[in-house]
């Protein structure tokens, strides 16, 4: 099951993802699924002109991120592989969906994209072990952790190099059935591809990483992780096209702009 947010003018709504003889239709839903029973209320709509995706999940109350989980990653920036998951917050103002704009900070002249498989937690989580994860798990999206790469580097801490408005674009859907152990997370780059791992190269797993997390931070419903990025990190510029693949879920794609 594939689910969506979208809105076609009005205010956003929610909507299972179904394909038909070549085209993708929109089964739009009663309320928030995550909060409701996944209840069609009869009404489809084609995507297309005049549909906008939008942002799969505002988390309620925070993005969890996972530093340097690939080691080809943690070598190409220089660091160390990390004896365990390397943890740090993006707010929920990060957060943009498909096309639209990541806008380059001021205070910024080196950004870079980090195309990641996210986890969207589907109910609330403290304490849960790596062997009881998957129940607390909505779905998968695609993310792209955008980061401010010199202000990463001289400030201390990453608040303000990963968290900056639009920092975190999410999408295009939520997919529940996804078989996360082995598919690709790719990056292109005005459709040149930089970034081709695969997730099976994770240093930790995803029930790992939720157990790791709920044990110091109660997960709720609609918080989202991002799981790490593989190696081919670099550089975005005003003007560029991002697109962030996860294989069996689609591409989320970007472009960039610098406010004048």
């Amino acid at each position: 099951m594939r689910i969506a947010r979208f809105t076609t003018g009005e205010d956003p709504r929610y909507a299972l993802v179904q394909e038909e003889a070549g085209k993708t239709y929109l089964a739009v839903l009663n309320g928030d699924p995550l909060y409701m029973p996944v209840l069609p209320t009869g009404e489809r709509i084609e995507l297309g002109d005049g549909v906008r995706l939008l942002a799969p999940v505002i988390p309620r109350s925070k993005v969890v991120a996972v530093g340097r989980n690939y080691a080809a990653h943690a070598a190409e920036m220089g660091n160390d592989v990390p004896t365990s998951p390397l943890i740090f917050f993006k707010p929920n103002t990060s957060v943009v969906g498909p096309d639209d704009p990541i806008v380059l900070p001021d205070f910024s002249e080196e950004v870079s994209y980090e195309a990641e498989l996210a986890v969207v937690i589907g109910r609330m989580a403290k304490d849960v072990s790596p062997e009881h994860a998957a129940s607390y798990i909505l779905g998968y999206t695609i993310a792209n952790d955008v980061t401010a790469r010199d202000a990463q580097r001289t400030d201390g801490q990453w608040a303000r190099a990963k968290g900056f408005d639009s920092a975190c674009p999410l999408g295009p859907w939520i997919d529940t059935d996804l078989d996360i152990d082995d598919v690709a997370v790719r990056s292109r780059v005005n459709g040149e591809i930089r970034q081709d791992g695969r997730t099976r190269d994770m240093i930790f797993d995803i029930p790992y990483l939720v157990s790791y997390i709920s044990e110091a931070f109660t997960l709720l419903p609609g918080d989202v992780i991002l799981t790490g990025t593989p190696a081919g990190v670099g550089r975005i510029e005003a003007g560029d096209r991002v697109e962030c693949e996860v294989e069996g879920l689609g591409v989320l794609a970007n472009p960039v702009v610098r406010r004048s």
